[in-house]
C-alpha cells in the first residue's frame, strides 16, 4: 500500500477513534452496572442453591460470578469509565479492585495492582515481542523441549487450562510488580544519594529485575502465597463455606465442593477466552521493539485475533475479550464503545487490506495449541504491512498514544 493510502487510512483510524471516544456516556456506566448485577445475581443464585447438593447449575453460576468480577476489573482498570462525568470514584481505575476494595471489586488469585501493571502496561506496550510477559510461544517453550509424546503434552495442556491462575497468573503477575518496585526503589536510592551515573543504575536495575523476577516467578515464594493463594483460598475454601454450617455439615461440605468446581470451570473458561487471543501461526512475533504510534497501532490489528462478536450474550460469555482487535487499538474504550466500533474498524481494515483475524474462539483455541505443541509457530518477522506503517509521519496529536507510550507513568513510580 502507498504512503498516501496509508496515510489516509491512518486518518480514518484516528476520526474513528475520536467519534467512539466522544460517544462515551452514560449509557456505557448504565451497561457496565447492569452487567455488575448480572455477575452478582450468578453468586447469588449459585450459593443460594450450592448448600443443597454439589450440582452442576450452582458450580456454573458461581464460575460466572467469578468471571464477571475480572471482567468488570479489566475494563475499568483501563480507565475505560474514568471520564465519564458523575460516576462513583469506586468504578474508575484508581479504586476499583486497588488494596483494601480488592475482597470487594475483585477477590481472585491475582493482586490486581500486579495484574494491572502486568497487563495494561507490559502486555499491551509489547505485543507479542520478546518482553511481552503473556507471549504464548515462549510461555509454552518447556513444554515443547520435552518432547513427549502427544497424549502426554495435550494432557499437561488441559492440566494447565484447569490450572493456569493459580500456576502462571498470580505468580506471574506478581513477580513483574515485584521487578518493577524493586527496580524504582533501587534508582531512587542511587539517584538521591548521587553515588551513581544513570548508566549505572540501568546495569543495576536489570541485575536487581532479573533476580527478582526470577525469585517470584514461582509457587516456592512465600511472598506469592501470602499475596495472593493463601487469602483468596481462605475466602473462597474457608469463609464462605463455613457460612453455611448453621444448616449442618452437608451443607458446608456441599459449597466447598460447588466452590471448587466452580474455580476449575473459571480456569478453563477464563483460558479458552484469554489465551488464543494473540496465538497461532497467522499471529506475527515481533523480534523488535515498536519504533513508533504508527507502527504500534498496526501491530495490535495483526497481532490480535477476535472471536464472534455482536450481542450482550455473546459478548458477556467471551468477557468482551471477542473485540481484542478494536481493544488493543483502543485500550480505554467502554464495552459498550467496542460493539459500537468494530464494524467501524473492520470496514476500515477491508477497505484498505490490512489484515483484519475474526474466527471462532474454537478455531483459536485449536491454534493456540498447535503453538503450544509445536506444530506451528508465529513467524518471527513483522512484515511488509508493519514497514510501511512505520514510514508514515507521526500525528500532531494523539489522545491515545500521547499518553499510552510514556515510558514511566506517575502510578508506576508510586509502585515503589
Amino acid at each position: 500500500m502507498s504512503s498516501e493510502k496509508w496515510d489516509s487510512f491512518f486518518k480514518e483510524l484516528d476520526h474513528v477513534g475520536r467519534e467512539a471516544r466522544e460517544a462515551v456516556g452514560d449509557e456505557d456506566f448504565r451497561h457496565l452496572r447492569r452487567l455488575e448485577r448480572i455477575g452478582r445475581l450468578a453468586s447469588f443464585v449459585g450459593y443460594a442453591t450450592a448448600w443443597l447438593v454439589p450440582n452442576p447449575v450452582s458450580m456454573w453460576l458461581i464460575s460466572q460470578g467469578i468471571m464477571t468480577r475480572w471482567l468488570l476489573m479489566h475494563h475499568i482498570g483501563h480507565q475505560a469509565y474514568d471520564n465519564i462525568s458523575g460516576i462513583p470514584a469506586r468504578y474508575t481505575s484508581a479504586h476499583f479492585g486497588i488494596q483494601r476494595r480488592r475482597w470487594l471489586d475483585w477477590p481472585d488469585w491475582m493482586l490486581p495492582e500486579a495484574w494491572n501493571y502486568e497487563h495494561n502496561r507490559l502486555h499491551h506496550f509489547n505485543l507479542n515481542e520478546t518482553h511481552d510477559p503473556d507471549l504464548v510461544q515462549r510461555n509454552s517453550e518447556w513444554l515443547r523441549h520435552l518432547k513427549l509424546p502427544r497424549s502426554v503434552a495435550m494432557s499437561l495442556v488441559i492440566g494447565l487450562m484447569i490450572s493456569w491462575k493459580w500456576f502462571y497468573y498470580a505468580p506471574s503477575t506478581l513477580a513483574e510488580l515485584r521487578s518493577r518496585q524493586a527496580q524504582v526503589s533501587s534508582r531512587r536510592v542511587r539517584q538521591q544519594a548521587g553515588r551513581a551515573s544513570d548508566s549505572a543504575v540501568g546495569a543495576s536495575d536489570s541485575t536487581d529485575d532479573a533476580r527478582v523476577r526470577a525469585k517470584s516467578r514461582t509457587l516456592m515464594n512465600w511472598d506469592v502465597w501470602k499475596t495472593c493463594l493463601l487469602p483468596y483460598s481462605l475466602l473462597r475454601f474457608g469463609v464462605i463455606p463455613a457460612l453455611f454450617l448453621p444448616f449442618g455439615v452437608w451443607a458446608w461440605a456441599s459449597v466447598l465442593v460447588n466452590s471448587i468446581v466452580a474455580e476449575l470451570i473459571t480456569n478453563v473458561h477464563t483460558f479458552i477466552v484469554i489465551v488464543p487471543n494473540h496465538a497461532g501461526h497467522d499471529m506475527p512475533f515481533f523480534r523488535e521493539p515498536t519504533r513508533s504510534w504508527r507502527e504500534y497501532q498496526v501491530r495490535q490489528i495483526l497481532g490480535s485475533v477476535n472471536y464472534r462478536t455482536g450481542g450482550d450474550l455473546n459478548d458477556f460469555h467471551h468477557m468482551w475479550l471477542n473485540y481484542q482487535i478494536e481493544h488493543h487499538v483502543w485500550p480505554r474504550l467502554t464495552m459498550l464503545g467496542y460493539q459500537r466500533v468494530q464494524p467501524k474498524l473492520k470496514a476500515l481494515c477491508d477497505t484498505y487490506g490490512v489484515p483484519y483475524i475474526q474466527q471462532s474462539v474454537w478455531t483459536r483455541l485449536r491454534r493456540t495449541f498447535e503453538v503450544m505443541l509445536g506444530d506451528n509457530a508465529m513467524p518471527d518477522v513483522a512484515g511488509q504491512v508493519v514497514t510501511e506503517a512505520a514510514s508514515v509521519a507521526e500525528p500532531s496529536d494523539s489522545a491515545e498514544g500521547t499518553s499510552l507510550l510514556v515510558p514511566e507513568s506517575s502510578a508506576e513510580l508510586a509502585l515503589a
